[in-house]
């Protein structure tokens, strides 16, 4: 509805911005609504079965942008949608179904749990070595980045249900809110998301952001599943059957959000060019000692464009203006020539 919203304002002659018009108001409202309940969800069902989940939002987001925005696909994606709804079964059918009652006691006995202290050391060991090497030895792959994000991921989904389920029970049935664990469980989940926000930023600077998002969704999932495997001891009461269908599941569902956001296109930025006129006095052309007006950053870069989009070089190659030296006769002087107002 946000997008609807945007693709209006662009066709028409409105100088509105987006923020006020009504229909963006609206997308907005039905996202807090969204996430408030995905919050609540994770109170009622195991953190492994909720966490995979999320690749519903883009099945639907997909299907809603063909009917109303009218986005055009192509065979291969409706094969990638059409992964992702079966992986998406797998995982409601085979998933884990034991669930236990979020009380304090409870969440207190799992996090001083030797699986979970060993669980919490490996993180904490990988998190500060991957940010060494991010930070000290300027390691920018996005595997690193996105592996940041999704070991603070895995914590923050810990703290998500253990707050979501005491907030029910406290509704329901005893109060819960009084004991110390649920502010402790709150501070780091504020501190965990406040965390992630900043890494993914830090990659949509260096990466595309439909790479980072497929990426982190198989990253992040995968190993908030384990956690929560590890912490609630989802699949305690499984057989080794329904946990090898749910993983395959879980791998035809990656497959099926990775080939989605790869299918994406991306939006060719406007090249913007300089005219001569604009440049500063005293700033080297063409014609002077024959250097170019941009510098070439590769053999497919536009003439005159400040920064290169060409994704072909075959089907976009340089244009070059040819330069002439022209040496003048130190015996003939330029001649100025004279006009009156009539000329």
């Amino acid at each position: 509805i946000q997008k609807y919203s945007h693709v209006r304002l662009a066709g028409s002659k409105d100088p509105r911005s987006y923020f006020k018009t009504k229909t963006w108001w609206l997308g907005l409202f039905l996202i807090i609504l969204g996430e408030i309940a995905v919050f609540s969800s994770y109170a009622f069902a195991p953190l492994s079965l909720i966490v995979p989940l999320s690749a519903v939002s883009l099945i639907a987001s997909s299907i809603i942008g063909i009917i109303f925005i009218k986005e055009k696909w192509k065979p291969k994606e409706f094969l990638s949608c059409g992964l992702a709804v079966i992986g998406t079964y797998l995982l409601i059918t085979f998933g884990p179904n034991s669930h236990e009652k979020m009380i304090a006691d409870n969440i207190i006995r799992h996090l001083v749990s030797w699986p979970f202290l060993l669980y919490l050391l490996v993180t904490i060991l990988s998190f500060c070595s991957l940010l060494y090497y991010y930070k000290q030895k300027n390691a920018n792959y996005l595997l690193i980045i996105i592996t940041l994000v999704a070991l603070l991921g895995s914590v923050t989904v810990i703290t998500v249900k253990a707050l979501a389920g005491m907030i029910i029970v406290s509704i329901q049935d005893t109060m819960q809110l009084g004991y110390p664990i649920f502010y402790v469980m709150f501070v780091t989940m504020v501190a965990t998301s406040i965390a992630q926000a900043s890494f993914l930023s830090q990659a949509s600077e260096l990466y595309d952001s439909a790479l980072i998002a497929s990426v982190n969704y198989i990253v992040s999932t995968s190993l908030a599943i384990s956690a929560g495997a590890v912490f609630y001891l989802d699949f305690r009461n499984e057989d080794a059957l329904h946990i090898c269908i749910f993983a395959l599941g879980c791998l035809i569902a990656f497959l099926g959000v990775f080939l989605i956001t790869r299918s994406r296109k991306k939006t060719k930025a406007f090249e913007p060019y300089v005219a001569i006129s604009s440049m500063p006095v005293g700033a080297n052309n063409m014609h002077d000692n024959g250097s170019t007006i941009q510098p070439d950053f590769g053999s497919s870069f536009s003439y005159g464009a400040l920064q290169s989009n060409d994704s072909l070089s075959e089907l976009y190659t340089a244009a070059t203006l040819p330069v002439v030296s022209e040496e003048a006769s130190p015996g003939q002087a330029y001649k100025v020539l004279e006009h009156n107002k009539s000329e």
